[in-house]
């Protein structure tokens, strides 16, 4: 690919907006070329006044874009990604896949069949201080994650509906598990699982490939500001803890860029957040909801 690559971004709320559109607008090897929404005021909105397509439907923002960009509730991402995929479109694409785990294959497996670079927009992932925190672990055999938060209570996502009805669990879940799933082993088992449902505050407890366990603590209901957020490892090394600096989520999704175009030049598939990740963690959502 020598060409600027061509995005189309879906959805038009917050997140596309404080993230998708103006980081693919500022990268140098991506064009935000279309916008798409069911609700055309805010597709229009979002575009302003930048040269950008406001595609009237799908399938017009498919026929000028080579990638897709996804901002909108899970349902609606599981239903559209395979579409996009099938038509050749790469995929950036939000958490979680979707809102089960037949859904979640659905778009795993027109990803892979297609051949398209397919990356997950976990956030923290593509955080420095993240990834030298996660390369410095060694003998790790146990560890804990909080993600408390009142996201559902006030502020921008709280009119969210898909938010408000699938909680804390499908919305910051995604982040919290593949945090602990990434320091401690691919997570094999929920041992215990429960939920407050008044204050969506989960507990959770898993088994990790090679004998870890950890332990989640997670809400989007409780008054915390600032949210409070933290992953801490134990092991044959002591104690240490994810904390300190946090890379804002438009310099995370910078990092994302340069490495999803470094994938589509290259033909390669393999990422350590593609599609296959964001189907793995759709099976521990799966397996932590049937364990309550």
């Amino acid at each position: 690919m020598s060409e600027t690559l061509r995005v189309g971004v879906v959805g038009a709320g917050p997140w596309a907006g404080r993230v998708h559109a103006p980081g693919l607008e500022a990268h140098p090897g991506t064009r935000l070329a279309a916008v798409w929404s069911r609700r055309r005021e805010a597709a229009e909105e979002l575009a302003g006044s930048r040269d950008v397509l406001v595609a009237t439907g799908f399938d017009e923002l498919l026929a000028s874009v080579d990638a897709v960009a996804f901002a909108v509730p899970p349902d609606v991402q599981a239903k559209l990604a395979p579409v996009a995929a099938r038509a050749g479109k790469h995929l950036i694409l939000e958490k979680p896949l979707a809102t089960d785990l037949a859904g979640a294959q659905a778009v795993a497996d027109a990803a892979q069949e297609s051949g398209v670079a397919a990356v997950m927009m976990l956030t923290r992932r593509f955080a420095p201080e993240v990834r030298s925190w996660l390369a410095g672990l060694d003998g790790v055999r146990g560890g804990a994650g909080r993600w408390l938060a009142g996201a559902l209570l006030s502020g921008d996502y709280a009119a969210s509906r898909w938010r408000q009805e699938e909680g804390a669990l499908v919305d910051a879940g995604p982040h919290a598990i593949d945090l602990l799933d990434a320091a401690l082993g691919r997570i094999e088992q929920v041992h215990y699982a429960s939920r407050d449902a008044a204050n969506d505050l989960w507990h959770v407890v898993f088994g990790h490939e090679g004998g870890a366990t950890s332990t989640l603590t997670l809400s989007l209901r409780v008054p915390v500001q600032p949210a409070l957020v933290d992953i801490s490892v134990y092991g044959e090394n002591g104690h240490t803890q994810l904390s300190g600096r946090r890379t804002a989520a438009q310099d995370c999704y910078a990092v994302l860029l340069d490495e999803f175009l470094e994938l589509v030049r290259e033909g390669k598939t393999e990422h350590v957040c593609d599609v296959r990740r964001g189907l793995h963690l759709q099976r521990v959502l799966a397996d932590v909801q049937a364990a309550v």
